[in-house]
């Protein structure tokens, strides 16, 4: 039997609301445990001020104009990770640390990815192996840095007999899908597949005092308003349609087209907004199967916006079917916070992670950098 390691997985996902952690004990192949897991939100001083940063970082002259505040958050976020590590990990030894940070800027144009965690700063704090700057090594091996988990959801469809032709899709900030045919690592694809939660989330913080749309309660009671509707999908075909895009983000949409619609039709619109991209997305990447029966299993933040969820399902074709990740016990609050943690210890093997299908990338390459005290 090969090694099996005890990982720390920590994913701040796009949606920047807090920290996704989970414990596994992994060979990084063909055995996977879950052993912990728990959920850190951001206080409100780290919200509101990630939040205020990422509105202002549009450019990567923005980078250069705002480092000292950037600096200064991503100490603080940091932090934040150092303690979690301390508390979770009280009562278990673990080996490495899987630390994706959080993202502030992604240009897959300007091969750029950067997320806040200063890897360095989480050893001395942590007294543990990290690895961290995920998406650097695939950005110079010509891919785009992201989508960085399809090797995980592999894992995860094979362990539990899914069906094939198959995928997970994770909706959180952004919405990714990895779709496989068969278990070779050469023959997963997988793309960014258009906006989450980032819009819906965005107009509900502007208009409310609340973080999310819970349960996609808001959108519900609201009316969708077809031509703006309809307008601004034209907007993002004209954009996006003719670019090979493997990834976006969160800056790649802005809800501007909403301006001035109730709260309750804002959402509305958005919801649909969303999940027309997600879905017509999914039907383009699907073609290659000729409409033969595709089972999709839902995974993030998004897939409790029942809302959304019912939206997406009535765009895509029958031939495509949807399921909660929840129904096949897998807990979608975590499969990211899972896939780095996998991921780390595929890092450690230098197992590869991308692949030319998932991000673009030249040839297969592992990720992250490694840091250890010893």
């Amino acid at each position: 039997m090969s090694k099996q390691y005890t990982c720390l997985g920590m994913m701040s996902g796009t949606s920047g609301d807090g920290v996704d952690a989970s414990i596994i004990s992994s060979d990084g192949q063909n055995y996977f445990k879950v052993l912990k897991e728990k959920y850190y939100e951001y206080d409100n001083n780290l919200f509101v001020n990630f939040h205020d940063l990422k509105k202002k970082v549009n450019t990567f002259k923005d980078l250069k104009l705002h480092s000292n505040t950037i600096n200064k958050l991503e100490k603080d976020i940091t932090i934040f990770h150092a303690k979690i590590v301390k508390e979770i990990t009280s009562n278990l030894n673990i080996d490495l640390i899987g630390f994706h940070g959080q993202t502030l800027y992604h240009s897959p144009k300007e091969k750029i990815s950067l997320q806040l965690g200063n890897g360095n700063l989480l050893a001395q704090l942590s007294k543990q192996k990290i690895i961290y700057n995920f998406r650097k090594k695939d950005i110079l091996n010509g891919g785009e840095g992201a989508p960085l988990t399809p090797i995980f959801h592999m894992y995860l469809l094979k362990s539990k007999k899914i069906n094939l032709p198959a995928g997970i899709l994770n909706i959180g900030g952004i919405s990714n899908l990895t779709l496989i045919d068969d278990f070779n690592n050469n023959n997963i694809s997988s793309k960014d597949v258009g906006p989450g939660c980032c819009l819906i989330d965005n107009w509900i913080q502007t208009h409310t005092n609340k973080k999310y749309d819970f349960n996609g309660q808001i959108s519900q009671r609201g009316i969708i308003h077809e031509l703006i509707l309809e307008q601004a999908l034209e907007s993002y075909e004209n954009n996006f349609q003719d670019k090979e895009n493997f990834s976006f983000d969160t800056n790649d949409f802005d809800l501007s087209f909403v301006r001035g619609l109730s709260l309750e039709d804002g959402a509305a619109t958005l919801s649909a907004y969303t999940a027309k991209i997600i879905s017509s997305n999914i039907e383009r990447l699907s073609k290659e199967f000729n409409k033969r029966a595709i089972n999709i299993i839902v995974s993030g933040g998004g897939r409790n916006n029942l809302n959304l969820m019912n939206n997406i399902k009535s765009f895509l074709p029958k031939n495509i079917n949807i399921s909660n990740s929840d129904t096949h016990k897998l807990n979608g609050d975590f499969l990211e916070s899972q896939a780095f943690a996998y991921l780390a210890i595929r890092s450690i093997l230098s197992l590869p992670v991308s692949f030319p299908k998932t991000t673009g990338c030249n040839s297969p390459c592992t990720a992250g950098e490694l840091i250890s005290l010893d």
